[in-house]
């Protein structure tokens, strides 16, 4: 599936984050949290599949993100859009920026409608993303 590309990359960065703990003041996640970090988005009619193994990531989503239906999702995929193409030139840029963090281009397809939970999802990621390794992309992320 086309779409297994943006499973490979956030399972990537998950192995990445797990590797390097960052604390930056905030209340750090339990094991417990860390565990149950699992957050999977799937639509066979579209055929693909999300998976965020992103320790912190599903506490970031039920506990700080602003709660679904808050964003329209014409909003969101426009963030998307802007967010992923950033994401992706990054990606390109192993000299300028860490391929640790940036291993994998994400496929995103604007002319495709994903849904709103994975408009959601993906965005909050960037959100997460961001926070927890202190990114800034020009698209603002912010909540």
């Amino acid at each position: 599936m086309v779409k297994n590309i943006l499973v490979i990359l956030l399972i990537a960065l998950g192995i990445y984050a797990c590797a390097t703990p960052k604390s930056n003041g905030t209340t750090t996640p339990s094991q417990a949290d860390i565990e149950n970090d699992t957050v999977r988005i799937a639509n066979d009619s579209l055929e693909y599949e999300i998976i965020i193994i992103e320790p912190g990531f599903n506490l970031f989503l039920n506990s700080i993100a602003r709660p679904e239906g808050y964003y329209s999702q014409q909003f969101l995929e426009n963030r998307n859009r802007f967010l992923v193409t950033e994401y992706n030139q990054r990606v390109l840029n192993p000299q300028r920026w860490n391929p640790n963090l940036y291993m994998m281009q994400i496929d995103y397809d604007p002319s495709i409608d994903y849904g709103y939970e994975v408009n959601y999802k993906l965005y909050n990621y960037f959100v997460f993303f961001t926070r927890q390794f202190n990114q800034r992309f020009s698209v603002p992320t912010r909540i």
